[in-house]
């Protein structure tokens, strides 16, 4: 991994600020050219989730992709989560093998809670702690036998991650949550700095509609730079992490240009003035 292109974890362990993302990537041939598009241009890591219903169509692409890249899989850091279904220590460690049976591998370099409620019940359900520090039970489990090699949480808002903080025996690594320039989520990047948790963003382009905003395309044009690469480079400049998905091979290409060049301080200050708290995904703040 190139250093300036990774951060560091808690657990002591490398992880890369780039990866492909493969929300709503289904079906074998989408897959693997997304991941082929990917790996050739210096991704080197793979996010995934149980409910994406591509972590099997994953690890029969990486298994045949990674020798054509003269890559092995400790050169690629891949991260799946927990279904909202499989809450409870004993679902959650047995979903946590499902997948890694499906992605046919050993073991997983981050698995992540994905929401902090639980499927098919109400969202203020006061059940939920309780589930979810139980699933954290499982998790810390596997961490311990090394089937993870860290474990972390999506969706979890600051009160979320204060209990988890208050009852966990391993901290958490990773926070995946929305963010770009509409969701700046600066409580929680502060939050997780001080804790010692990296904040990974998803949806950092507003699920699409972002790149049309007239603010990010005038940095983007005096950046020379395409608007998706202006909202990724956003976030690097912040220290938070991006997962960009595409199933165009050339604008996975274009998504990874981001290492020669960075936004200016005016640049930075014109996008921030966009926080409005807008979500363009699920809203976690209500799940008790």
């Amino acid at each position: 991994m190139v250093p300036e292109r990774t951060v560091w974890l808690n657990t002591g362990a490398p992880m890369p600020l780039l990866g492909l993302g493969t929300f709503r990537l289904k079906g074998d041939e989408a897959v693997r050219a997304s991941l082929d598009a990917a790996l050739a241009n210096g991704y080197r890591l793979v996010d995934t989730a149980a409910v994406y219903s591509n972590e099997a169509a994953l690890g029969r692409a990486l298994k045949d992709l990674l020798p054509r890249h003269r890559l092995t899989r400790s050169d690629v850091f891949l991260t799946s989560k927990l279904s909202p279904r499989d809450h409870g220590e004993e679902a959650a460690y047995t979903a946590c093998l499902r997948s890694l049976q499906d992605l046919d591998c050993g073991y997983l370099d981050l698995y992540l809670i994905h929401w902090p409620g639980t499927q098919g019940r109400p969202q203020d359900d006061t059940g939920n702690p309780e589930r979810r520090l139980r699933s954290w039970r499982a998790l810390e489990k596997l961490h311990e036998a090394g089937k993870l090699r860290a474990i972390g949480v999506s969706n979890y808002t600051v009160r979320h991650l204060q209990e988890l903080l208050a009852g966990c025996k391993v901290p958490p690594a990773v926070l995946q949550v929305e963010c770009h320039p509409e969701l700046a989520q600066t409580e929680l990047l502060e939050f997780c700095t001080r804790n010692g948790i990296h904040l990974q963003a998803y949806s950092s382009l507003g699920t699409g509609p972002l790149v049309e905003h007239a603010v990010v395309r005038a940095v983007a044009q005096r950046q020379g730079r395409t608007p998706a690469q202006v909202l990724l480079r956003w976030a690097l400049h912040r220290g938070v992490s991006v997962i960009p998905k595409s199933v165009s091979p050339r604008r996975v290409a274009e998504n990874g240009q981001l290492w020669s060049w960075d936004l200016s301080q005016a640049d930075m200050e014109e996008l921030r003035r966009l926080d409005c708290g807008k979500r363009y995904c699920w809203d976690p703040t209500r799940v008790a």
